[in-house]
């Protein structure tokens, strides 16, 4: 009797955990259908504004780089808003990776971009006195929005895209120029683009805005 009730038992844990399983197959397959295979996207707490909002930027770079004539390379990755988490995803990826970084000034009037390799450590300071533009501040979410077209975390030289009245400056890490790809987000953090060298060069001249290339390896 023992042993029947035993196996009545298992019987019915297996049961439960069947049930169980195909209750979050079965949702995890309408997530994944509604975010278009597209695994970046299946995050339950992104909101459907989000997602929209995240494909839109993702399509406007995209657009500008087949219409440009510029090939690219892309990965796809869970959002990734820091470097530390980045580099968990861009093993396989032959580019040198870029640290993109907003600052504005003491005013608040004037706005930078600063590129450089994602392994390069520059404190704040040591930037201040190598761009020369007076006291620096990280930029506020609302003005990456306003100049760049993008959110925390997924700053990139694809910005400058959106950056029509030519208003924000450019320094580049000279150490890139000799770079052979390189690689930035397409404006949202749940992918990686890598392009040529020459095409990044070619998008900052499109762009047209004012740029400088600043050697940053004396502040490593």
């Amino acid at each position: 009797m023992i042993e029947s009730i035993k196996k009545n038992l298992i019987l019915s844990l297996i049961l439960f955990f069947m049930t169980i399983l195909k209750i979050n197959a079965q949702s995890f397959s309408i997530d994944f259908e509604n975010y278009n295979n597209n695994p970046i996207l299946a995050q339950e707490e992104m909101s459907q504004d989000e997602i929209n909002l995240r494909k839109e930027r993702r399509a406007k770079v995209l657009n500008y780089l087949q219409e440009s004539g510029i090939q690219y390379n892309m990965k796809e990755h869970p959002p990734i808003p820091t470097i530390e988490m980045a580099l968990e995803y861009w093993g396989d990826m032959d580019a040198t990776h870029c640290k993109n970084l907003f600052f504005r000034n003491h005013k608040g009037n004037k706005h930078y971009l600063v590129i450089f390799e994602c392994h390069k450590q520059l404190a704040i300071h040591d930037l201040e006195h190598k761009l020369k533009q007076g006291k620096l501040s990280f930029a506020s979410e609302q003005r990456m929005e306003k100049w760049l077209g993008v959110s925390p975390g997924s700053v990139s030289l694809f910005g400058l895209i959106n950056d029509t009245e030519k208003h924000v400056k450019l320094f580049l890490d000279q150490d890139l120029v000799e770079a052979s790809k390189l690689s930035f987000h397409p404006n949202e953090n749940s992918a990686s683009i890598v392009i040529s060298k020459d095409d990044a060069m070619k998008i900052i001249a499109q762009w047209g805005g004012e740029y400088e290339l600043l050697n940053l390896n004396a502040i490593e």
